[in-house]
């Protein structure tokens, strides 16, 4: 679809399929329906998702509850997690949300109505479980240079500085001298590369790992060992 009105007959058939009266391009509004007492429908077309599009949707709230913004149905993997994307934004907003395919067809994702989200304990436990295990504030300021730094990179620097110091070592010891109690396993899992098995149960530095060391300096140097 080339052009915003090319979105416009599709609407108006699924509309009137509903028992609406349609018209196009009513004062700001683009597209406009009408069912005996029933409010008023409003439909914003935009050929994208936009900023303008929502902000545009949001002022017609003004005159109605029921608002949709529409624009063809996106296609390929980063469109859909767009169009996901902008779904939830919808529903936060209040508004509904119509897409049109390729074939003329309108598909109605969310209709406008109050944002009631559900909570996740799953996700919420995860969130301060990650807070809990992350020391100190390292993401402060040259994050996007540096990397997120993760309460696991932050355990795995503390194992890298030890065998820095002292060499080889046994997982238990490690595990022991830095706080972490994963240690074993986290060299042997080795997600960085940083640690090289020397012996059964000892670890060793690899030269990837003195390389992490300087480039993380910042975000673990200061930072004790125990939490």
């Amino acid at each position: 679809m080339k052009q915003e009105q090319d979105l416009y007959p599709p609407i108006k058939v699924l509309l009137e399929r509903q028992g609406y009266v349609v018209k196009g391009e009513v004062g700001a509004a683009d597209v406009v329906g009408i069912r005996a007492d029933d409010p008023p429908v409003i439909v914003e077309l935009k050929l994208r998702f936009s900023l303008s599009l929502f902000h545009q949707a949001i002022a017609r709230l003004s005159v109605t509850d029921t608002v949709y913004v529409a624009v063809p149905r996106p296609n390929g993997k980063t469109a859909r997690r767009a169009l996901k994307d902008n779904l939830a934004l919808c529903r936060r907003l209040g508004l509904g949300l119509i897409t049109v395919r390729s074939d003329g067809r309108a598909e109605v994702h969310c209709d406008p109505g109050p944002y009631a989200p559900r909570k996740s304990m799953k996700r919420q436990t995860r969130l301060l479980r990650e807070f809990d295990r992350l020391t100190g504030d390292p993401n402060a300021g040259g994050a996007t240079r540096h990397g997120i730094v993760t309460g696991y990179r932050q355990d795995a620097l503390r194992c890298a500085a030890h065998l820095a110091e002292h060499g080889p070592c046994k997982g238990a010891a490690v595990a022991k001298a830095t706080g972490v109690p994963q240690a074993t396993r986290l060299m042997r899992d080795n997600h960085y590369g940083w640690f090289a098995r020397v012996d059964k149960g000892v670890y060793g530095l690899t030269s990837e790992g003195s390389k992490g060391l300087e480039h993380w300096a910042y975000s673990w140097e200061d930072v004790p060992n125990t939490r």
